[in-house]
Order: C-alpha cells, then structure tokens, then sequence
C-alpha cells in the first residue's frame, strides 16, 4: 500500500458548487509541519445530536435525589425503577487521585450493560454537570443575566459551543486546535465520519469527511470490465485537469482530483484487512468500525496524533423517550463495546479515548412523554487511559432550587465545556499555556479548576 499523502479527500459525493465554497474559505491548503511529538494518541468525539438526556441516562440512587427523581418524573413513564429493573446494579466508586472525592451511588441506564461493564473495569469515566459557560455561575448571576453563554436552548448554536470549546465560536473546534497544535500534518489527522462536526476545524487542520461504512467509490467508476471502467476514470482526469476560467470550478476540480488520488490509501485502511471483532449493524457501529481500521493504519506509521468525529442522532426527544432513548444509547453502549474490543485486537486501547458530547442536557420536569431543552448534562469518557469513576457532583434535583435556572430541571453546569476539554487536551499532550492561550482562547483562565483528573 502506498504511503498516506497530503493531498485532500473531500467526499467524493460533494458537487462542485460545495467545494467551490470549501476553497473560498481556505480548506483546500497545504498544511505546514506540526510540531513533533513522542507517541500516537488519537480522540474521538462521539456527539449525540438533539440532546441526551443525561437525567436518565446516569440517575443518582441516594434517598433524597432518586425520591425528587420518582416524584418528578414517574407520573410521566420517565422515572426508571430499581425495583422494576429498568437501571442497571448500583453503582458507588470513588474516582481514584482526586482531591476530596463525593462517594455517590448511581446506575446507568437498563440500555447500557456494556457501559457498565466497562465502568466495572475501570474504562469509563462519567463527568456530572457539564456544559457551556464563560465563567463559573451562580443561580443569582443567571438571573442577573451576567456572562450567559448565548443562544442556551438553540440546537445549532449549542452544537457549535460545545465543538469549539468556547461559547465564542470562531469557525474552529478544539479537536482541530489541538492537532494544528499536534499533528503531524498528514491527511488522516482529523477525520469525520458520515456528518461533518466543527470539532475537527482549525486554522491550518481540515478535516476529511468518509462515508461511515468506510465503502469509497467514485460513482460511475465501478462496472465490468475493469479496462473500460479505467478508461471512464482516465477520462474523467482529463477532464478535471484542463484549465478553467472560473475560480470556483477549478478550486472543486483540483478537489476531486486529489481525493481520486487519495482514494485507495483510504480503501485500504478502510478495508485491506478485516477486523476480527465483529460489530452490530448499527450506523454509529459502522462509523467505529471504520476509525478502528483507520486508527490501526495511522498507528503503524509511527507517532502523531488524530481526532476523529463520529455521531449518532435522536435524542431530540420531546415525545415518546421511554423507548427512543433507550433504543438509542443501547446503540451507542453496544457500539463503544465493540470500538474498545476492536483497540483491544489492534493493540491501540492505551492510545484512544472516547468521549461524549451533546447539545444540551434535558429538563428534569418532563413534558408529555418527553422533555424539553436544557442546560448541564452528563458526559462519559471511555479508554485504556481513564482513571474510571464518578466525577463532578450531580445536582440537588429540587425543582426551583440553587442548581435549577429556569423552575424546570435546567440544571447550571458545574463544571465547563473549557474544563472538560482541557482534561482531554492535557492527556493528548498540551501543555498548559497551548491549553489555555490557543485551544481555549484564554477562556480557560477563567476556571480555577483546569484538570478534572479522569485521564491518567
């Protein structure tokens, strides 16, 4: 197999008009040299689209908040029953090397018996109150209106924070920062899979979008015999390689040119040798299984660093969760498993760490058959480098109380996005001042806590 290029691979399915733009906005660069590191490590950032409802998803067992949680949620089916055996065995661990740790029983949802088995393995970490801030906040500043992040309840604008690390979002994300920071300059530094994320971005890091089953083909291109199908593709170069008046066109032709050249690099990796770890048909397992085989190609080559974006929609869920959100993160659980099963065959499970995030948490109080927008959520971190256990605290789940901004279960995150980030940074090898000055454009300042410690 050849070595891997810089040339771009943009998706073969994109029109012109599209690329067109990607170039006007200065993402069809070269990429200068990055500094050199030691080691390989790569993130991958598994976003769940719509707003996880953290509140079911890891729901707290003392007496005081599971009994608010009852009250709150089960006249509605919402509130998951221990005695029914709807969450999982309970949960009471103690995050090791933490500085005055909370003992505080827990169960994941009944959805995610990989995810508590992991958790049981020490693989898993779980961040309590998570989300968008500038500052840290109080219940009285959110009501004074004072430093609120913007657009709280907005899906989109949600998104876009929580990909960039910032409420202040620039056009990159932190993931993308970290390898223009990192990364060796190599075509396979920041990949999305099946939907494009922010978190990928960065100034001089562009990232590759695939298909999330890992099947490339130029369309057209594939019939028999092979000679003529050769012929169809030296033609279509030819085409693409003549000069054009129009800047856009050229700019998107120069485009698909290179991601034909890149094309059977990415097929390989992809394809060229099978994982024995089988994987559900799930997309989200599709997307993994495809990183997995991408991982073990840029692993071989030597150090470096990666971030890949991989997704999984559904959780917008106003009506019908009991079931839609079970559905869903039992196809995230079972995929992970698999993903930390495929590292363990590849021998990468010490070099990559899973996370999660979201666009916002959900509201305690539901709405019929569902809930609505909120604000701090629950987070989870997977790998061979996680320090396992519970981290953060989880609110008091008094509806109207210090922790509720709006009266509804909207809970003031505790702990930032910036925090969150800056924890997985520091693993992936920035140093404090990258952390702060360039990945998190000295937003991180403003939080006396800058590692959470769920990262060995």
């Amino acid at each position: 197999m050849a070595p891997t290029t810089r040339r771009r691979f943009l998706g073969m399915g994109v029109h012109a008009g599209m690329l067109g733009a990607l170039s006007s906005l200065g993402l069809l660069t070269a990429k200068p040299a990055q500094a050199a590191v030691s080691d390989y490590k790569a993130l991958v950032c598994l976003y769940m689209f719509g707003g996880n409802d953290g509140n079911n998803m890891i729901v707290p067992l003392d007496t005081a908040r599971y009994g608010k949680y009852t009250a709150i949620r089960g006249s509605h089916g919402l509130a998951l029953s221990v005695n029914a055996k709807t969450l999982l065995g309970q949960r009471s661990a103690l995050p090791q090397g933490v500085a005055n740790p909370v003992d505080q029983p827990f169960a994941f949802h009944y959805g995610m018996p990989e995810i508590d088995t992991l958790f049981g393995q020490g693989q898993v970490a779980a961040l309590l109150n998570v989300g968008s801030l500038r500052q840290p906040l109080t219940k009285a500043q959110y009501q004074a209106g004072t430093a609120l992040p913007p657009q709280l309840f907005s899906h989109p604008d949600q998104q876009l924070q929580a990909q960039a690390g910032t409420p202040s979002v620039a056009g990159t994300g932190w993931g993308g920062r970290l390898v223009d920071l990192l990364g060796t300059g190599g075509d396979l530094d920041a990949v999305a899979l099946s939907s494009g994320g922010l978190f990928i971005e960065g100034a001089k890091t562009h990232g590759n979008l695939i298909p999330g089953n890992g099947q490339l083909s130029l369309a057209g291109m594939n019939f028999w015999p092979q000679a003529e199908a050769d012929k169809r593709r030296a033609a279509l170069v030819q085409i693409l390689q003549a000069n054009q008046p129009n800047v856009m066109m050229s700019a998107a032709h120069r485009a698909l040119l290179n991601g034909i050249d890149l094309v059977d690099d990415l097929k390989a990796a992809a394809g060229g040798a099978a994982l024995s770890t089988p994987f559900p048909g799930y997309g989200l397992a599709q997307q993994l299984k495809t990183v997995a085989q991408l991982i073990r190609l840029r692993a071989q080559q030597g150090p470096g660093r990666q971030v890949y974006f991989v997704s999984q929609g559904g959780f917008d869920t106003h009506g019908g969760q009991a079931y839609q959100q079970f559905d869903m993160l039992r196809q995230v659980s079972q995929s992970v498993a698999a993903f930390q099963q495929a590292l363990a065959e590849i021998g990468a499970q010490q070099h990559v760490t899973t996370f999660t995030m979201s666009d916002f948490g959900r509201t305690l109080q539901p709405n019929t058959g569902g809930t609505d927008h909120a604000w701090g959520n629950h987070q989870l971190i997977i790998g061979g480098a996680v320090k396992g256990g519970l981290y953060g605290e989880f609110p008091d789940f008094t509806l109207g109380g210090k922790d509720d901004a709006t009266g509804r279960g909207v809970w003031i995150p505790q702990i930032s996005n910036q925090q969150y980030g800056a924890t997985l940074g520091r693993w992936f090898g920035a140093d404090a001042d990258m952390l702060e000055t360039q990945v998190f454009k000295n937003e991180l300042a403003k939080f006396t806590v800058k590692d959470l410690g769920f990262m060995n």
